[in-house]
């Protein structure tokens, strides 16, 4: 099974701009906008990391 369809995600996460384009709620003092973005940079590499591991595996 071919897991790359994931890869979409941390694609198509940080486009959604009307999604975390605000201020609040703030995380220690952090606009939502920037924590958001650290987020979605989190959320790549962890999906990236994720393909790589099972795509590395090969099939069985």
């Amino acid at each position: 099974m071919s897991w790359r369809w994931l890869l979409v995600v941390p694609l198509v996460l940080p486009l959604l701009v009307t999604v975390y384009n605000r201020t609040e709620p703030r995380l220690w003092g952090v606009p939502f906008f920037y924590w958001a973005q650290m987020a979605c940079a989190l959320i790549a590499m962890v999906t990236i990391t994720l393909v790589f591991q099972l795509e590395k595996r090969g099939p069985r």
